[in-house]
């Protein structure tokens, strides 16, 4: 029996983790190697950006997404051509949706290790510096209220 390969949906969401004193959640994926970024996920066929949101971010951390706050924002990116035999063919962009979820203090994260390897908490300007996707770093710079 032929496996039917399954084709991705080209919008995702970025969840942007944050404190109010100014520390911004960051996780290193499993692959590739060193790549930094805050909660991002497809969308699944039929789902509307708001629950993925709360799915991604529940999957990734474990957290409740009862708080999240959709920007009305998006950025659209290049798909690396590593990854562009996930979608169908010939899509070469993906329209990325920013959320936020601003918490009073540092949460225990349980990282999905399919995903990640390690989380840290970070300042505004480190995040910014580790991230290794420039709309991550946009979402970041943009969204995320510098604390003095």
């Amino acid at each position: 029996m032929i496996e039917e390969k399954k084709i991705k949906r080209p919008e995702s969401v970025l969840i942007v983790i944050y404190t109010k004193q100014g520390e911004v959640l960051m996780m290193r994926r499993t692959f590739p190697d060193d790549f930094w970024q805050s909660v991002t996920g497809s969308l699944e066929w039929g789902e509307s950006e708001n629950d993925a949101a709360a799915r991604e971010l529940q999957e990734e951390t474990g957290l409740d997404g009862a708080a999240l706050i959709n920007c009305d924002f998006s950025q659209v990116f290049e798909i690396y051509p590593i990854w562009r035999d996930r979608y169908g063919e010939g899509v070469t962009r993906n329209q990325e949706h920013v959320f936020l979820l601003p918490l009073d203090g540092r949460n225990t994260i349980q990282l999905d290790p399919r995903e990640h390897l390690e989380y840290r908490w970070v300042s505004r300007s480190e995040a910014i510096d580790l991230a290794r996707s420039h709309t991550n770093k946009e979402a970041i710079t943009r969204w995320v209220p510098e604390v003095s």
